[in-house]
């Protein structure tokens, strides 16, 4: 009796799903099917997703003024050029007549007091050892004498150089210049007659 009630729902649900096979259809089989599962996507990829189609990626909302262009290229002349521009401010030194900015040392001219500084140091600095410099130092040349009385100079040390002074090394270093600047800009010609 069970068996024909189970048979007769099988015929029921088998009429249901499949109306349009014959009466005497063979007896369903189970087959063998691969496991598929059926990924649904998370809550997180639906608003990963969403995310990446709302937001434009690299951009710009609005296009840059040709005025802005320029001067991310050039710079701006009230804050800083980006091209080069001709200096205006060099002069030539009188001196040696290397060129210089205005209000800057010509360098060639410094390097040169720099380096017989430097020599004059040295020669002190061999000569008077590491005993303290407890008198003033007074550098002589080749050639030069003490000038002056002999109370002046006593209490004071006395360096000797054994290379002439050069020409424009001023003998009182607080002095500007060794001689003074010329009152014409006029060069007369000699050895015309």
């Amino acid at each position: 009796m069970l068996t024909r009630i189970l048979s007769s729902v099988i015929r029921i649900v088998e009429n249901t799903i499949f109306p349009q096979f014959p009466r005497n259809f063979p007896a369903l089989t189970v087959a063998a099917v691969e496991d598929h599962q059926i990924q649904r996507p998370s809550s997180w990829d639906v608003v990963k997703k969403a995310w990446e189609d709302a937001i434009l990626w690299a951009v710009p909302k609005g296009r840059r003024t040709i005025e802005r262009r320029w001067k991310r290229m050039y710079g701006s002349p009230e804050y800083r050029l980006k091209i080069l521009v001709p200096k205006q401010n060099l002069r030539i030194c009188t001196t040696c007549g290397h060129h210089h900015e205005v209000g800057v040392l010509c360098s060639n001219c410094y390097n040169r007091v720099r380096t017989e500084t430097k020599m004059m140091q040295k020669e002190i600095q061999q000569e008077l050892g590491l005993n303290p410099i407890d008198k003033e130092v007074v550098v002589l040349y080749k050639e030069e004498k003490l000038q002056g009385t002999p109370e002046m100079w006593q209490g004071k040390r006395i360096v000797e150089l054994k290379r002439p002074r050069p020409a424009w090394f001023s003998k009182n270093l607080l002095q500007k210049t060794t001689q003074p600047p010329a009152t014409t800009k006029e060069v007369k010609p000699t050895d015309l007659g």
